[in-house]
């Protein structure tokens, strides 16, 4: 992964804090899903919704993103695992690919491992934030 800045908004933050509390208490999740996205959350910056660039993928974004080892793009939005479904292009912050882009921004290559080795991707656009468009209250 790029060694940069990870942001994150403090209404994401405190709402993966709380989702990874309750699935902890509840036992409904991967202990390494929450184990992958607390790290994250340790080594990010906390920023207020409105002071996060219009490019970071937060939660509830929709991005375009390239797999730079077949240049195939794919259009996806970013959400909680109950709201993701892979048919429909959500895919869940708890996923590895869902952990490894949050708070990233266009331009950035994640690389994170996958059962085949590594996989490795660049953010092309963000076509949808919340937080652009005005909808600081998820």
């Amino acid at each position: 992964m790029n060694a940069r800045t990870i942001y994150i908004t403090e209404t994401d933050h405190q709402k993966l804090e709380e989702y990874i509390d309750a699935a902890k208490r509840s036992g409904r999740n991967g202990r390494d899903k929450l184990t992958e996205l607390e790290e994250e959350l340790e080594n990010c910056s906390i920023v207020s919704p409105r002071e996060i660039p219009p490019d970071v993928v937060t939660l509830n974004s929709r991005f375009r993103f390239r797999d730079l080892a077949n240049g195939e793009e794919k259009i996806v939005t970013l959400v909680f695992p109950g709201s993701a479904d892979l048919s429909e292009g959500r895919i869940s912050v708890t996923s590895p690919v869902g952990t490894a882009i949050l708070g990233y921004a266009v331009g950035d290559v994640i690389e994170w491992k996958v059962l085949a080795g590594k996989k490795t991707i660049r953010i092309e656009e963000v076509i949808y934030q919340p937080e652009a468009a005005g909808d600081y209250h998820r």
